[in-house]
């Protein structure tokens, strides 16, 4: 769909402008309101916290999709069906979405392992339990449900499209663009020292600095699977799986997970009746640390060589070529 003869649409400086508006759009929603604003008493993840921003964030995803059709439409000169396409909505592309979850699965192989066998979760994962323990509550429902939705369709959906119109190279798009979607993370870094005020300043922006990485390393591999799919559900289900699993273990030993308490987490409804327990760890014989870091670096190693495989389409928006020029 992109294509270099065509003359382009809108500029890159309009583009990058476009991208700044929808962050700052995407963001500021979030302290404009005592019910969108957290406190030293009131966290982000306070029930009524989490759907005031749900509801905020909604309104600016409608918003900034409506001036991208305008743009597409208008400026792009597509059709509604193109437009559609461009933005990843149509059409669903079922197997795309399985081979994005593939792909995502195999550099999280060590991680399940550790979730599924070491912690003994793999009977409740067959039940479904912890599917429905977890959307149960309105921090789930912020991070596996609205939160990779509405991310993803800001940051990659809306915004790859507009660096599409505007001829910007596919590799630059790929590393340059998550900017947006790192920088839509920092301020967290203020919620974090509100709600933590005796944590230490260094510790607290090592956290932040972190974060950026996470989501800037994350975006490149969303927006180049966005580009070779042309799927917007399957970044949303790469991106809600990656939430679902958090940060690899890098280092340390691997523990059993094992109930100690009651439930701890809130349903939607915010009374105390969730079903999610608190866990603890008990020791493990060595093997079990080494099976994971085994079958950790196994799953990286099958990801890279799966990387170009499960991610090639018809649908791509664009041709990324490899470093050798293929």
């Amino acid at each position: 769909m992109y294509s270099e003869k065509d003359l382009a649409a809108i500029s890159a400086q309009s583009a990058a402008i476009l991208s700044i508006a929808y962050t700052l759009l995407y963001v500021i929603p979030f302290y404009l309101s005592t019910t969108t604003r957290p406190s030293p008493l009131l966290s982000r993840d306070a029930p009524s916290v989490i759907r005031a921003r749900i509801r905020a964030v909604t309104i600016s995803v409608l918003i900034s999709s409506i001036a991208t059709l305008y743009i597409i439409v208008n400026l792009g000169k597509a059709t509604p069906l193109e437009s559609l396409r461009l933005l990843g909505w149509w059409p669903i592309a079922p197997l795309e979405i399985a081979k994005s979850l593939i792909l995502t699965t195999l550099l999280f192989a060590g991680p399940l392992f550790e979730k599924g066998f070491a912690e003994g979760e793999w009977k409740d994962w067959i039940r479904g339990r912890r599917i429905s323990e977890t959307l149960s509550s309105w921090i789930g429902w912020r991070n596996y449900v609205a939160g990779p939705i509405t991310e993803e369709l800001v940051f990659r959906s809306l915004l790859i499209p507009l660096h599409l119109l505007a001829h910007v190279s596919p590799i630059r798009m790929i590393f340059l663009t998550p900017l947006y979607f790192g920088i839509a993370h920092i301020h967290h870094f203020y919620e974090y020292t509100l709600t933590h005020p005796h944590t230490a300043l260094p510790p607290a922006l090592l956290r932040s600095v972190v974060q950026f990485a996470y989501t800037t390393v994350f975006g490149w591999f969303a927006t180049f699977l966005f580009l070779r799919t042309g799927s917007l559900p399957a970044v949303v289900f790469a991106h809600s799986f990656c939430n679902w699993c958090g940060l690899p273990r890098l280092w340390g030993r691997v523990e059993a997970g094992v109930p100690i308490g009651p439930p701890s987490l809130r349903r939607k409804d915010d009374s105390k009746s969730g079903k999610s327990v608190q866990i603890a760890e008990g020791r493990l014989g060595a093997g079990w640390t080494v099976a994971y870091y085994v079958i950790l670096v196994a799953g990286v190693v099958t990801f890279y060589k799966g990387f170009w495989v499960l991610t090639e389409s018809p649908r791509a928006l664009a041709v990324v070529k490899t470093a050798n020029g293929t």
